[in-house]
C-alpha cells in the first residue's frame, strides 16, 4: 500500500527579482552592467571590428559609473555593478565593444550599460 502524497499549494512568485551585487554578494544576474557572460565574452572577443579605444575621462566609484570618451569624439557613460569604476582612473586607455557592451581594462573583462 502506498501513501497518498499531501498536495502542496503553489507558492506565489515574487515579482520583483534582485541581483545579489545588490546585497554586497557576487552579481547574479547577467544583466547590462552585471556579471559578464561567457557566450557575451567570446562574442567580443570574436569580432575584433566592434572594438573602440577610449580614455577614461571621469570616474563615480560610488556609483560604479565612469565616462569615456572614443578617439572619434564620441562620450559614453558606463555603468558596472563589480569593480570597473576601482579599476580605472582618469586619463587611462579602455576598449569598448561598442556591439555587445563590453568594457576592456587591460586583460579584464567587464559587461557594462549605457547610461
Amino acid at each position: 500500500m502506498t501513501t497518498p502524497r499531501a498536495q502542496l499549494s503553489p507558492v506565489p512568485a515574487r515579482q520583483a527579482v534582485a541581483c545579489m551585487c545588490d546585497h554586497g554578494d557576487v552579481c547574479s544576474s547577467f544583466a547590462p552592467g552585471h556579471a559578464l557572460h561567457l557566450i557575451q565574452a567570446r562574442l567580443a572577443a570574436a569580432t575584433a571590428a566592434g572594438w573602440t579605444d577610449a580614455l577614461v575621462t571621469d570616474v563615480d566609484r560610488a556609483a560604479g559609473t565612469l565616462r569615456v570618451t572614443t578617439l572619434d569624439g564620441e562620450a559614453l557613460s558606463l555603468w558596472n555593478a563589480g569593480s570597473a569604476a576601482l579599476e580605472v582612473e582618469p586619463g587611462q586607455p579602455v576598449a569598448v565593444h561598442t556591439r555587445w557592451d563590453v568594457l576592456a581594462i587591460g586583460a579584464l573583462r567587464y559587461n557594462v550599460a549605457r547610461v
